[in-house]
């Protein structure tokens, strides 16, 4: 029923533009077209004006009372950078649209159509042409400089005291990988996930046998710059922190790796911005039709913090023993030290 009222509104509504449409024509046959042209032309000439005035009080508004709302302060060292980078940009080209638009609208209003006035033919001008493809190349290409800058710097060689996280995207989740005491994660193989091994570690790596999976979330050091590698076991993800302003694909088979040093904590952002407040990972790339719900959470906090997290989890090798022989799992920490028994107790395949 509401569909039917729809479609009468619609066909009521055309027909009253319809008729307005053929009240002004004659209208206008009454008056005279010249007249009602001319007549026509001062108040769009007088409107254009208007619309400029507010429209730049718009987009100033809009700015002003929106800006902290969208994204708040940058929460990494490098989101410093980005954020100035994106302010430099948003500056000049601040300038240049209120230069263009003003201009636009006052010759629209000033120049426009009056008895006796004749439009002037400006075919050509070498030094006009010039100035305005020099110019915008010259800043276009600073621009670039910089931005090529800071991404060789987030994409470069991380600090050797960075924390070391793997991020995997898969419609339509997140995992994470974390070194246990050894410091170094273990060998992979794509062959060898399955469902008690969902990363497809190489269990004859002992690198592997203390290594924590979570899924959904990521746990951070503050203040301590942390390496994500980063990849894919389906399609191509992308990893949006958008908090921390980075941003980096997740291609199958191609990791991708990018690194940072979160600022603040979850706690410290909670009390800026309220107890509503969580880092978020999200994927930048649609992947599929569940796209939108492909998010996680980032938490932030102490190196006390987070070496306490770490010691309660269990490493996915052990997660593994435990499954496959009902014996009591090691947590992480512990099981680096009984990486030759362990090997010797569970019969997996290698990469071979």
């Amino acid at each position: 029923m509401s569909s039917i009222w729809i479609i009468v509104a619609f066909i009521l509504g055309f027909l009253i533009v319809f008729q307005i449409a053929k009240a002004s024509e004659y209208v206008a046959i009454l008056h005279g077209e010249e007249k009602t042209r001319r007549d026509s032309n001062r108040v769009n000439g007088f409107m254009l004006l208007i619309f400029l005035v507010a429209g730049l009080f718009g987009v100033w508004y809009c700015n002003h009372a929106l800006k902290d709302r969208i994204l708040g302060e940058a929460a990494s060292n490098h989101g410093e950078k980005v954020d100035t980078m994106l302010y430099i940009t948003l500056a000049i080209t601040a300038v240049v649209f209120v230069i263009t638009q003003i201009a636009l609208f006052w010759f629209a209003y000033k120049y426009q159509e009056k008895e006796g006035r004749k439009a002037f033919y400006y075919p050509h001008n070498n030094k006009l042409e010039l100035i305005w493809t020099v110019i915008p190349a010259i800043t276009l290409t600073v621009l670039i400089g910089f931005g090529l800058y800071y991404w060789y710097a987030i994409t470069g060689e991380a600090p050797k005291n960075a924390q070391i996280v793997e991020v995997t995207g898969s419609q339509f989740k997140w995992e994470f990988r974390y070194p246990g005491a050894d410091g170094q994660l273990g060998k992979k193989y794509y062959r060898e996930i399955s469902a008690n091994n969902p990363l497809g570690q190489i269990w004859t790596d002992p690198a592997n046998h203390d290594d924590v999976v979570g899924s959904q979330e990521m746990h951070l050091v503050v203040n301590k710059p942390v390496k994500l590698i980063i990849g894919s076991k389906d399609v191509i993800h992308d990893v949006g922190l958008v908090h921390f302003r980075m941003k980096m694909d997740a291609v199958p088979g191609q990791p991708t790796t990018m690194w940072f040093t979160p600022k603040f904590t979850t706690r410290e952002m909670k009390q800026k911005y309220g107890d509503d407040f969580e880092y978020e990972i999200s994927c930048d790339q649609m992947c599929g039709r569940g796209h939108f719900s492909m998010r996680g959470t980032v938490v932030v906090e102490s190196q006390a913090e987070f070496n306490i997290w770490l010691k309660k989890q269990k490493s996915q090798y052990a997660t593994v023993m435990e499954a496959e022989k009902g014996a009591p799992a090691a947590p992480a920490a512990d099981s680096a030290k009984n990486k030759t028994t362990a090997l010797n107790a569970v019969p997996v395949k290698s990469i071979q």
